[in-house]
């Protein structure tokens, strides 16, 4: 028996590596394989964003699925889509293409004449779903319809486009590619090794990019409990000061210093929620200060305003439904709680994220340590249901970290992110 020397062996790795690969599909149009099992739409679409299936064909021409294609591309979003022909299998369809694919992300099918979609909460919230569907679902045309859909869902989705779709020229696969995959797949664990440096990288680049924004954030609150701790022109020795007024305005003057300190320290959007706690119990000694020193009952220990927390202790809980959303009691304080019964809208926090400016709740999912800190996590998942932030803090991924590091970014899974069948089939299920 002939046996190959241990030398001779990497060489016929790299070359049956370099024959597997030519003959690959070349990359960069949108998929139309002859095979239309599931596992071959998700095969497709972990290449490209875009599938159309032969049978297909006549909803979708080749030229409007590469325009939509490029345009996902371009907005770097894990959104896919697939068409499909009428008889196509509902049954499980979303739930079974989502396990398939692997990939975090948005998915929309137009199966004949009828269109839905499902998303991780990760992503996009149902809410924001349901509402995206209703509003082209009574588009007959394909075209219009799913380049509508596109349009809206990119503004909207959070997340990254996957790794896997890489970048094309659209000329097939080089020899220069082909010859590096070789190498590193001859080199054995490298090229993994490689991709979990990158995802690393990415997210440590994601979680900075966090930190930043919601430094403006808290730099604000933090100053705005500064100007309270001023607008009090409390003085210790002052005539009619007790013990206890000195202990709530020392209590106070801590927690200013604690949270900035925090802030200073802070490493992660998680480190956050040290901050707001330290501002919320600093806020609370001050309302106690200022009862004792007008003579008022002593406020209960309540939680702050949920539309801004720099509004202060709330005072009593009011009914309010988001646009729609469903409607909920949230703690408000008394100025809120004015304007919420003369049917005015109240004062609500906005803060920066991809999409300009938002209510903190609709702003992504840096905000979740941020809003914890406040509120903490007894009661924070039924103030933001069917919020952005409360689908993404819904998700098992997010279930672990609640009470402690609600919002971590280091849990779970983004957009874009390979996850196989890590995922909530809530967020897929229900008939097609």
């Amino acid at each position: 028996m002939k046996v190959v020397s241990s030398a001779r062996s990497p060489l016929l790795w790299v070359a049956a590596l370099v024959l597997a690969v030519l003959t690959l599909p070349a990359a960069g149009a949108p998929r139309a394989a002859a095979d239309t099992s599931l596992s071959a739409v998700a095969e497709a679409l972990r290449e490209s964003p875009v599938y159309v299936d032969p049978e297909a064909s006549g909803q979708l021409s080749q030229a409007d699925a590469r325009a939509l294609q490029q345009q996902i591309e371009r907005a770097g979003k894990p959104l896919f889509i697939a068409v499909l022909p009428a008889g196509y299998p509902t049954a499980d369809l979303f739930t079974d293409l989502r396990t398939a694919t692997g990939v975090t992300g948005a998915y929309a099918i137009r199966l004949g004449d009828r269109f839905d979609a499902r998303a991780d909460s990760s992503v996009l919230s149902r809410t924001a779903v349901r509402n995206l569907v209703t509003s082209v679902r009574a588009e007959s045309d394909a075209r219009t319809q799913l380049t509508d859909f596109t349009d809206r869902a990119l503004v909207d989705m959070g997340g990254s486009a996957p790794e896997s779709w890489g970048s094309s020229d659209g000329g097939g696969v080089s020899q220069t590619a082909l010859i590096t995959a070789g190498v590193v797949l001859a080199a054995g664990g490298a090229g993994v090794y490689t991709l979990v440096r990158r995802n690393r990288r990415r997210r440590a680049d994601e979680q900075r990019a966090a930190l930043e924004r919601l430094r403006v954030v808290v730099d604000e609150d933090i100053t705005a409990f500064g100007e309270e701790l001023d607008r009090l022109d409390f003085h210790p020795a002052e005539q009619g000061a007790d013990d206890a007024m000195r202990a709530d305005y020392e209590r106070g003057l801590d927690a200013y210093e604690q949270a900035k300190s925090a802030m200073a320290a802070a490493a992660r959007p998680e480190d956050v929620r040290g901050v707001t706690e330290a501002l919320e119990d600093g806020r609370f000694s001050l309302a106690l200060l200022a009862a004792r020193r007008e003579g008022r009952p002593l406020p209960e220990r309540r939680p702050p305003c949920f539309f801004d927390p720099r509004h202060g202790p709330s005072v009593g809980d009011a009914t309010w439904t988001p646009p729609g959303g469903t409607t909920r009691e949230v703690p408000v304080c008394a100025a809120d709680a004015t304007r919420l019964a003369a049917g005015r809208d109240p004062v609500i926090r906005e803060v920066d994220s991809d999409h300009g400016r938002r209510p903190y709740w609709e702003a992504g999912p840096a905000y979740g340590p941020w809003a914890g800190g406040y509120f903490g996590g007894g009661i924070l998942p039924g103030l933001l249901v069917g919020t952005m932030l409360g689908s993404m803090m819904a998700t098992p991924s997010y279930a672990h970290d609640y009470g402690a590091g609600y919002g971590d970014f280091g849990g779970g899974h983004d957009g874009g992110d390979v996850s196989g069948a890590d995922f909530d089939p809530g967020d897929f299920g229900g008939g097609f």
